[in-house]
């Protein structure tokens, strides 16, 4: 007995709707849930890094970073002098 024998007598016996039933329609439920699972992860990934390379997100950085060199400087001129 060959294994393709026993899959086509599996087959023949087998109804039309226990395979589309019990076997199709949970594994592709499976798979479009686990496409619309990485789909969303996919877009919060992508808004964290539209956030991440953002220009107007590095600015604001920039200038308080200055103000606080010069805010320093000037202090360490102060007790320098």
């Amino acid at each position: 007995m060959s294994i393709i024998y026993i899959i086509s007598v599996f087959a023949r016996e087998l109804p039309g709707y226990f395979i589309f039933g019990w076997i199709f329609m949970p594994v592709t439920l499976l798979l479009l849930l686990l496409i619309a699972y990485f789909r969303i992860q996919l877009s919060k990934v992508d808004q964290e890094l539209a956030m991440l390379y953002d220009p107007r997100n590095t600015l604001p950085k920039y200038d308080i970073d200055q103000q606080k060199l010069w805010r320093s400087r000037k202090k360490a001129n102060k007790h320098g002098n």
